[in-house]
């Protein structure tokens, strides 16, 4: 890294984790040249500040490049896979099972499902015909 680094960039041993769960480049093209470190600095970059994808410091790669490597890790359950990891990690650093007993389910989503979501947010309307003969 040539640059001035961000708050929100990787630390070595946070890049040391999250390193071996990417995933490789396609086999029999033409070797990747980006350095995926500085994608993911680009990432939480942007997710940290909000910003759009164009208005990404100059000292990332391209934004370009960073957006279709977000989409294509999001499309593709990248993203998902390496959070299931590092949770499961970090519940088995803290001497926990690795997957969950229990959940919570928040009692507003469940009545709205039991009555179904569309017709709990509706309201009645009445017909043309129904209005004339009141």
């Amino acid at each position: 890294m040539d640059r001035k680094p961000y708050p929100t960039d990787l630390k070595d041993k946070e890049w040391e984790i999250l390193k071996p769960h990417l995933p490789k480049a396609k086999p029999g093209g033409r070797p990747r040249s980006i350095n995926l470190r500085e994608v993911l600095n680009a990432i939480f970059y942007r997710e940290r500040t909000g910003c759009a994808w164009e208005m990404l410091p100059h000292d990332f790669p391209p934004a370009k490049t960073v957006y279709d490597y977000f989409n294509k890790w999001s499309q593709d359950g990248t993203w998902e896979r390496i959070n299931g990891i590092l949770v499961r990690q970090i519940r088995e650093a803290e001497g926990r099972d690795p997957e969950p007993s229990a959940a919570i389910i928040d009692s507003q989503s469940v009545k709205t499902v039991e009555r179904g979501a569309n017709v709990a947010m509706m309201l009645p309307r009445r017909s043309k015909d129904a209005n004339a003969t009141c």
